[in-house]
């Protein structure tokens, strides 16, 4: 059954592809959409996504915030889980649940996981918002040691700063994202983009943020550094930032502009 959640945003299930139930909160409202990707390990209870939704009911604008299969409240093992496995859960989710434009928010891996699913859904993304974005991290976030044990099929265990146990990353992740890199060459998206990243970030290198400036297509891209910001941005003045980014970038779309009188 449903339960109430995020100033009263419904968990609701939605049956994904190969019959995985994926747990989200939908609110209603004014597009374009508003569409939270968490990070890796993380899911839609997290303080930036309920940070969004509220926002979003407060300002009646339309938003979806998801679990990842093998996360939160959905169904599945993690160790399951891979880039093109919650692309397509995304994808499927935005199709039957969203009908015109949407922006796409993510966080970390999410920040990743929105390039693939841009590409997936194409004319319907007004635009892109990336949160410490950490695309390829497969390729520049592990030394040698650490790909050639993965490349043997063994799990990688690294130390985990925000929890007690520490963070697996599977070999079937890691294939997959190999073969999903992004910042080898162009990436033809040309909607928007706002990148924001810490400078202090310890887990991802702000020069990402940088490099996947550059990399994209679109001449409509700003990057906001924050200079004392680590890589959650989960202070309150880091949330409000968000939501002053996310805030211009929904007002001055298109689709926001057809919806003025």
């Amino acid at each position: 059954m449903p339960r109430w959640t995020c100033m009263n945003a419904l968990t609701e299930y939605f049956q994904g592809p190969e019959g995985r139930r994926i747990a989200y909160r939908h609110i209603p409202g004014t597009g374009p959409a508003l569409v939270f990707l968490p990070g890796y390990m993380s899911d839609m209870a997290g303080s930036k996504a309920t940070a969004l939704i509220d926002w979003a009911r407060e300002s009646g604008r339309e938003c979806l915030l998801l679990d990842y299969s093998g996360c939160g409240e959905s169904d599945g093992a993690f160790a399951d889980g891979t880039l093109s496995r919650w692309r397509d859960e995304v994808v499927a989710l935005v199709t039957d649940r969203i009908e015109g434009d949407v922006i796409l928010i993510g966080s970390s891996m999410g920040g990743w996981l929105m390039l693939l699913v841009a590409e997936a859904l194409g004319g319907r993304v007004a635009g892109l918002v990336g949160i410490a974005a950490a695309p390829d991290f497969t390729d520049w976030g592990f030394d040698a040691d650490q790909k050639a044990q993965l490349s043997r099929g063994e799990t990688v265990f690294e130390g985990n700063p925000y929890g007690p146990d520490p963070t697996p990353t599977y070999p079937q992740f890691f294939a997959d994202g190999e073969r999903s890199k992004k910042l080898d060459g162009p990436i033809a998206l040309s909607m928007p983009v706002r990148l924001i990243h810490g400078q202090r970030d310890s887990d991802v290198p702000y020069a990402i943020s940088l490099r996947l400036a550059e990399k994209l297509r679109s001449d409509d891209i700003q990057v906001v550094l924050v200079k004392d910001g680590d890589h959650r941005l989960s202070r309150p003045q880091d949330i409000a930032l968000l939501l002053r980014v996310v805030g211009d970038l929904a007002a001055a779309s298109p689709a926001e502009r057809t919806q003025t009188p």
